[in-house]
């Protein structure tokens, strides 16, 4: 739908403080309250450990993406903390490579390897997934979206060398799509072992 929007209603939707910063947010405060769910529903100290990790993170990006409440609330940034972030905004990801930069790469993999070859592997080759994991894996609902994750990060890569731009600011794009996988993620999860405690009541 982008590509055929003006280069007005692409800096609308794609501005700081916008709609897709705004939908980002949304995204992963959503992951944040179903990773709570998940926390109440599995069963076993890992799982939950991990799905409150997932809770907590979720919680973490949503507030950076709004700058911890400066894009709704409108507060100036103090000028101490102006001086150390890139964009002058009240958040801790553009202070530092390690807290933005590092954990984008490590998510991207994450949508990788959980939403497009383990679901593949689960299909095809399931004796080569290590079974002490498979109550985290996801099935094929997460993949596509995943595969939608891995054509703009190829699009951003491809115009990056080429200079061809399909997208104003994909990488906006790219992480609103990346927190929407965490949430469905999450969703499957809860899904996923809501069956299994139905099937061991019966």
């Amino acid at each position: 739908i982008e590509i055929g929007c003006t280069e007005q209603m692409k800096e609308y939707l794609l501005r700081e403080g916008g709609v897709h910063e705004n939908l980002q947010a949304f995204f992963a405060f959503s992951a944040c309250v179903a990773a709570l769910r998940a926390f109440r529903i599995v069963e076993g100290k890992w799982l939950k450990i991990w799905f409150f990790l997932g809770a907590v993170g979720s919680f973490f990006i949503a507030g950076e993406e709004l700058s911890w409440g400066q894009w709704i609330f409108e507060w100036t940034t103090p000028a101490e903390w102006a001086e150390i972030n890139d964009q002058h905004e009240t958040n801790l990801h553009n202070v530092s490579s390690w807290l933005d930069q590092k954990p984008f790469i490590i998510m991207s993999i994450g949508v990788l390897v959980g939403g497009i070859i383990i679901p593949i592997l689960q299909k095809y080759r399931p004796a080569t997934l290590p079974q002490k994991f498979k109550d985290i894996y996801a099935d094929y609902r997460v993949m596509p979206t995943a595969l939608i994750a891995l054509a703009l990060k190829l699009a951003d890569t491809f115009s990056d060398a080429t200079g061809i731009h399909f997208f104003w600011r994909v990488q906006e794009i790219l992480e609103l799509y990346i927190f929407y996988f965490i949430f469905v993620y999450v969703l499957v999860m809860i899904d996923k072992h809501r069956q299994q405690i139905n099937q061991e009541l019966r």
